[in-house]
């Protein structure tokens, strides 16, 4: 099934996301800007389709080049984009630090009071939270819908290893991230839900995006959204604009680069984005998703990358069931896929798409 494209976009490139911001701003002066060809465009839709997948929408040079909803999508149907609901926050938060209610390299005890004199805890930053390297338990039973207080449970949870040394991937850090904002957010009357849709889902034209609340109405930042292939290229149209969505500023462009730089024990993994800029340096191709399904002891980041033989300013927003949203700021790109789970390869999707 195919539909036209009618959505508000932002043209124009953002910085390449490289963790030295002057050899980014130099390299963007003269951007690849390789047009992709039909043929590429139909292998990899025939290729994302075969492997259950629902929708692909690719955006380049600000015009939707394929559209199509195979296995039962729809244009009009949100479907789930589970960890992609991730980078939302991370939007809030920059948002939120940009404003002065918080500061990302600030320790959380300073807001959250219980972590103080905890040795184990009193070091994390809001930044550690962002990027999985606080060394907190992944929690994964805050997916629970049966927990009615998911920032309370989340702000007790144990260390289980030192900070900086370790990536634990799950729902315990931004949910504390969550408690975070929403102390910080308290005295100005507003939720963290709120304080996002205010500041990033309506300037998206996104308005009111369905989540999932606990009892208190705290939202989990692990999961929950629900997108359209249409309203999540908007988020991805606001990353390629450098924090820029339809000539307006949403976040400063000086604050964009820090999502994208990743640490020491996870190099592909920024605040809350996945990135692509060990590629071609040596780094194998990484199932993102199968190396999730390892304990967290057992998972190794290190000289792996999306995909050999796309850009090295890829980034990707990841959902569980290869939901996906990849921009490619050096070729002007947006290509939003989502689907059931299914075996799917992203590098060979890429391969396949970027050829």
């Amino acid at each position: 099934m195919k539909s036209n494209f009618s959505g508000q976009h932002a043209n124009g490139f953002g910085v390449p996301f490289r963790i030295v911001i002057l050899l980014a701003l130099a390299w963007v002066v003269s951007p690849a800007r390789a047009e992709l060809s039909k043929q590429a465009l139909r292998e990899a839709a025939d290729y994302s389709a075969k492997r259950r997948g629902c929708s692909l929408l690719v955006i380049q040079h600000g015009k939707p080049l394929i559209e199509e909803y195979p296995n039962g999508g729809n244009a009009g149907t949100p479907q789930k984009i589970y960890s992609g609901t991730k980078t939302f926050f991370t939007m809030a938060a920059l948002v939120a630090a940009q404003e002065g209610l918080l500061r990302l390299d600030d320790p959380v005890w300073k807001t959250i009071g219980e972590w103080r004199g905890d040795d184990s805890k009193e070091k994390i930053t809001v930044r550690d939270l962002m990027n999985f390297s606080d060394g907190l338990d992944p929690a994964f039973h805050l997916h629970s819908d049966q927990v009615t207080d998911r920032n309370s449970l989340a702000v007790r949870t144990p260390v289980v290893a030192r900070k900086g040394s370790s990536f634990t991937y799950g729902p315990s850090h931004g949910q504390v991230l969550c408690e975070v904002l929403h102390r910080k957010l308290a005295t100005h009357g507003e939720t963290p839900y709120g304080y996002l849709k205010r500041k990033v889902l309506d300037p998206l034209g996104l308005g009111a995006v369905p989540y999932r609340a606990d009892a208190l109405g705290n939202p989990l930042v692990a999961s929950g959204f629900k997108l359209t292939a249409r309203q999540w290229s908007r988020f991805g149209l606001l990353i390629l604009g450098n924090g820029k969505f339809d000539q307006r500023t949403i976040v400063k462009q000086d604050w964009m680069p820090q999502c994208f730089q990743g640490t020491s024990v996870n190099p592909m993994f920024g605040l809350g984005f996945w990135t692509n800029h060990t590629a071609g340096s040596g780094a194998s191709e990484c199932d993102i998703e199968k190396m999730l399904e390892k304990k967290w002891q057992q998972q190794d980041w290190h000289k792996r990358c999306i995909c050999q033989s796309a850009p090295r300013d890829l980034v990707a927003a990841v959902g569980s069931g290869y939901q996906r949203l990849f921009v490619v700021p050096s070729m002007d790109l947006v290509i939003v896929r989502q689907g059931a789970d299914a075996p799917f390869s992203d590098a060979e999707f890429l391969r396949l798409m970027l050829r």
